[in-house]
């Protein structure tokens, strides 16, 4: 089989499901050798050029508080560019170091509601998961990103991963209770996100396109935790590259 014993049946009967219809059509795809790893994890970006600008390793002091249990997390910062060269979209994701399972973690995360960012709290509050997705439309304006995601914003400020244009932020994390861990920030230009719009229904309509991908991202970052090779796909944006 190739499941990890990050999910338990009582949590994530559904995620597995997913990951073995995953798993059943990536044995009917060839091998790609050039994915990129990151950690435990193997990123299968949608078409573009992609380059990486950046990897980090940490260690998450997570409860029971038992240092030899902490978890060792790596991180990789990847850019898409357009065919001119312009920063369309970055994108941040961070997970397990390693495969080792270990005993109920416990996590202190939580996720808030906040002021101009649509939340939702898959895990509603639980102390044993995480599962919260979070879509802020203009990550651009009023300092949102320095004053929400302090870290964040110094990350992509190191490494010019800004894109210049009006863009948004879409941040997802999930955690299991044995410990394995998905986050996933995106920072996209809004022309990758929102159809032009002509007119007042056009307008009304344009936002539903972001929302059904942000729950193919969610999906498929659920499943990666429980893929004994990690593969996180990233579906592709809802609107075509900008030339």
């Amino acid at each position: 089989m190739n499941f990890l014993p990050f999910f338990s049946r009582r949590f994530c009967r559904p995620a597995l499901a997913a990951a073995a219809l995953s798993a059943l059509l990536a044995g009917c795809a060839p091998m790609q050798p050039d994915l990129v790893r990151v950690g435990r994890a193997q990123l299968e970006l949608p078409p573009g050029q992609w380059t990486a600008l950046a990897g980090d390793s940490t260690v998450f002091d997570v409860l029971p508080d038992d240092v030899s249990h902490d978890l060792p997390m790596d991180s990789r910062l990847m850019a898409l560019r357009s065919s001119s060269g312009e920063l369309l979209a970055s994108v941040l994701v961070q997970t397990n170091a390693t495969n080792h399972p270990r005993d109920t973690t416990l996590w202190t995360w939580s996720c808030p509601a906040q002021k101009g960012v649509q939340v939702e709290d898959g895990a509603q509050g639980s102390s044993v998961r995480i599962d919260c997705l979070r879509y802020r439309r203009r990550a651009d304006l009023d300092g949102y990103l320095e004053a929400s995601r302090p870290q964040l914003a110094r990350t992509l400020a190191a490494h010019q991963a800004l894109p210049a244009q009006p863009h948004s932020h879409i941040a997802y994390r999930y955690s299991t209770p044995e410990g394995g861990f998905i986050a996933v920030d995106v920072l996209a230009d809004q022309r990758l996100l929102r159809p032009p719009t002509h007119n007042n229904m056009e307008f009304l309509r344009a936002g539903r396109p972001v929302q059904e991908w942000m729950q193919q991202l969610r999906e498929a970052a659920r499943v990666s935790p429980a893929m004994m090779d990690g593969r996180f796909v990233l579906p592709p944006f809802p609107q075509p590259l900008p030339q």
